[in-house]
């Protein structure tokens, strides 16, 4: 079973930012597509990206669009989402899934393996 970690959330200002680790261990992520999803306080989870098993293909939720990115790097088996321009309303808990395909999409059903989240909290 693909295990994830999550890191890097805290307490942040509005308009800063930050990066968040999906560190992987017990499968390549050469075979998984990973997104990452956020649950903010009192909501639904929801959708933020996704990157491809290969890392060449992102998709963004429209409110993140130009501000965040998502990235793999292969040799440390582990996933980013660098949150730039950070609102108040991205206060929340970011998780990462991942789903053993080329591709992954936004329903959060169709992914297998989930990390524990890390607390983002964009607060003055």
């Amino acid at each position: 079973q693909l295990q994830l970690v999550e890191s890097g959330g805290e307490l942040v200002q509005p308009g800063g930012s930050l990066r968040l680790s999906c560190a992987a261990s017990g499968f390549t992520l050469d075979d998984y597509a990973i997104g990452w999803f956020r649950q903010a306080p009192g909501k639904e989870r929801g959708w933020v990206s996704c990157i491809s098993s290969s890392g060449g293909i992102t998709y963004y939720a429209d409110s993140m669009k130009g501000r965040f990115t998502i990235s793999k790097d292969r040799a440390k088996n582990t996933v980013y989402l660098q949150m730039n321009s950070l609102k108040p309303k991205g206060t929340g808990v970011y998780s990462c899934a991942g789903i053993e395909a080329e591709y992954g999409d936004l329903l959060e059903k169709h992914y297998d393996d989930w990390g524990q989240g890390t607390q983002v909290t964009v607060s003055s």
